[in-house]
């Protein structure tokens, strides 16, 4: 079997109101997977049903070929969700050694401090870390089992930069290992360097999944930026061909267009007052932003 997880017409419905629906997916084991969407597009819903915590309303989900709900199951798996909860009275050793005594076959306690990089920390009350080292925390919790498949629900939220960096360093090894990840995050530039599949929600509805090339280039398009004189306006900005979006950061400005080369062409030709001028490709977060107005608006 070469899925680890597999969706199958899922629906959920919430008090008359679908927070998922008809979503087919299915997750190669090895890979990793950035989940994206808006606030309340879908996601959490949908990890929630990999995980077993809720049933979906129809459909049917299958994680590493069994229930979500299997001991089995359970046992190979591990998540790191928004919240933290922490037990008192236990130092931060001790709460990663409870929670490696649920696994049959845990990481070594030293290994999980040191990719959690909570070492200096070891000793201290898991109440008195900080929110930053509570996350990291979470990560050496769902760490704890040496699991086939890890979820990662906005993971570096309150880590700093170099945590930060610690912390996708150790992801990137453990997907080496053939891992398999899923992870949700706002920080798209993240999901852009890690990701090696991207899947974006929107009102509970797949639309779209590819590479982060892929999404890139079907729909951000390529961007030229440049430094608007006093003369430029957006109204003429507007009329210049191939325009689909503009951008101001005071005088800086961004020009979205499928055909940038016929739109600096357009742009020259005008003798608009204009310095600075870049072209590059349009980001993930461009394209992300795209995808959702197209399907908010239908």
């Amino acid at each position: 079997m070469t899925e680890a997880i597999q969706l199958e017409q899922v629906t959920k419905i919430y008090k008359g109101k679908k927070a998922v629906d008809s979503l087919t997916m299915t997750i190669e084991k090895g890979s990793v997977t950035a989940l994206l969407g808006p606030n309340g597009a879908g996601k959490t819903t949908t990890v929630s049903m990999i995980l077993g915590l809720h049933q979906p309303t129809s459909g049917r989900v299958r994680l590493l070929g069994g229930d979500p709900r299997e001991t089995r199951i359970r046992d190979r798996i591990g998540a790191m969700l928004q919240d933290v909860s922490v037990i008192d009275n236990l130092k931060v050793h001790e709460t990663i050694n409870l929670f490696r005594h649920y696994y049959e076959k845990p990481l070594a306690l030293e290994q999980l401090l040191r990719i959690s990089g909570l070492e200096e920390e070891k000793n201290k009350m898991a109440t008195a870390l900080s929110g930053g080292q509570q996350r990291r925390l979470g990560f050496a919790l769902a760490a704890a089992g040496d699991p086939e498949v890890l979820f990662l629900d906005e993971p570096t939220v309150g880590m700093d930069v170099t945590s930060r960096q610690l912390f996708w360093d150790t992801i990137r090894a453990m997907a080496g290992k053939g891992r398999t990840i899923v992870l949700t995050t706002h920080y798209l530039e993240e999901a852009d360097s890690v990701a090696d599949r991207i899947v974006v929600i929107n009102n509970g509805q797949l639309i779209a999944d590819g590479t982060p090339s892929e999404i890139k280039s079907e729909t951000a398009g390529r961007v030229i930026s440049f430094t608007a004189g006093a003369s430029v306006t957006s109204e003429a900005l507007a009329a210049m061909p191939g325009v689909t979006d503009i951008q101001w950061s005071g005088r800086k400005v961004r020009l979205f267009s499928g055909n940038t080369d016929r739109l600096i062409a357009a742009l020259i030709e005008k003798r608009l007052d204009m310095r600075d001028i870049e072209i590059q490709s349009g980001g993930l977060e461009d394209a992300f932003q795209a995808l959702v107005q197209q399907t908010t608006s239908k």
